[in-house]
Order: C-alpha cells, then sequence, then structure tokens
C-alpha cells in the first residue's frame, strides 16, 4: 500500500456518504476517488522489506524481473540502487543549494527520478539503448535502465552483474570516473557502496523465501 493512501480514501469516501445523498451521484464519486487511488504513485511502507515491497505492489516484481531477464541484473541489486537513489521516491531530485543559509538557489545536478538520472544520461541511454517514450520517474522504465547500464558497466569494466559494490561506484562515477577510480578519493562514496551492497544481500535473502509466491501464476490476478 502507499504510504497514507489508503487513509486519505477511506476518509474521503466517508466524507462524500455524508454529505452527497443521491445514490447514483454518490457511486461515481466514490467510484472517481477509487479510480484516483489507483493512479497514484505507490511508495513502499516497509522498504527494508523487499517481498513487502513486491507484495503490497505486484506490479513491480514483474518489472524488475523483466529487467533481469533482459540484462541480468539481480533484482535485488535493482532494489538497493533505486533505495539508495530516492527511497523510492518517483519525482525525487536532489536539495537545493542555499544563499546566506536560507535563500534557496539551484539544485546541484539535473538528476531525476527513481535512479537519479541526469538528463544528459538519460538520453544518452534512448540513444544507445533504442528506447523511447521512457520516463525516470516510471519504475519499470527506471529499473530497464539501471539493467542495461550495470550490464554496460559489465561488458567496459569487467565488474560482475552480483557485484552490486562496484557496480554501484561505476554508477555513481561513470565509466570513465570508474576506469580511473576517482572513488578512491571519495571515502563517503566507497561507505555508500558498501551500504548497496549489503542491502542487496539483505533483498536477495529476502526475495529467496518469497520467490516462489511471488512467481506462482495466481500472483497476478489483481
Amino acid at each position: 500500500m502507499a504510504i497514507a493512501t489508503r487513509d486519505v480514501t477511506e476518509d474521503a469516501i466517508r466524507v462524500v456518504a455524508r454529505i452527497v445523498k443521491t445514490t447514483a451521484i454518490k457511486t461515481a464519486v466514490i467510484a472517481a476517488i477509487l479510480l484516483l487511488q489507483a493512479c497514484s504513485t505507490y511508495r513502499p511502507s516497509a522498504m527494508d522489506d523487499a517481498c513487502k515491497i513486491f507484495g503490497d505492489h505486484k506490479k513491480w516484481y514483474k518489472q524488475a524481473r523483466h529487467s533481469t531477464e533482459k540484462y541480468g541484473t539481480p533484482i535485488a541489486t535493482q532494489l538497493a540502487f533505486i533505495y539508495q537513489e530516492s527511497r523510492f521516491k518517483d519525482n525525487a531530485r536532489p536539495p537545493r543549494t542555499t544563499f546566506l543559509g536560507f535563500i534557496p538557489g539551484p539544485r546541484k545536478s539535473d538528476a531525476y527520478g527513481y535512479a537519479q538520472v541526469k538528463d544528459d544520461t538519460w538520453q544518452w541511454y534512448k540513444s544507445k539503448a533504442g528506447v523511447w517514450g521512457v520516463d525516470r520517474d516510471d519504475f519499470g522504465d527506471t529499473v530497464l535502465f539501471v539493467g542495461w547500464y550495470n550490464q554496460q558497466s559489465q561488458k567496459q569494466l569487467g565488474i560482475g552483474l552480483g557485484d552490486a559494490y562496484n557496480q554501484y561506484l561505476a554508477y555513481h562515477e561513470g565509466h570513465g570516473g570508474y576506469k580511473r577510480k576517482t572513488y578512491t578519493k571519495k571515502p563517503s562514496l566507497i561507505a555508500v557502496a558498501k551500504k548497496v551492497s549489503v542491502r542487496a544481500q539483505m533483498y536477495q535473502r529476502q526475495i529467496t523465501h518469497c520467490e516462489k509466491e511471488l512467481n506462482s501464476s495466481g500472483f497476478w490476478f489483481f
């Protein structure tokens, strides 16, 4: 369930039921509210539990599995990257700089979306991968990008697809930066990459326990 969405929806329905007396109008309004809920962006409430993340939004598992089948990056690694980059917030952006400590300034970069992909990188991806009509605030599009990028890191840098630590360093620094080992001068980045690796391992252990259920034929009826 998306954070707080169900509570808000139920409150809205109760208010409508009290105010609107005509059955036909009441039904139409409630249907519209439920439609808006269905279209709202899902954000996990239990971000440390891969089984709960996918159990609450089954489409995400199907999309992540598709990325794995196409490009090879484990589902757990995909989740760990997105957690680190945006905490699963679809329209995440870097914080704004400030002037005099309180006046809002420009953002530190044009990175955007679940995986905090910069404009130029996204355009490069679309051109090289031959995909169009994709968005950085779409989970399915994002996991395909992460899978594709990691595959490029494997081909160009020899980093294993299961090596979340080095894959994240290459993701953050770019292939050129990784080759130059720019990360060696960034202890805070190395610490983050280790956290990503630990989280990927945690997600993998969890998925191992619920994978059979996630892949079951009846799991997609929703």
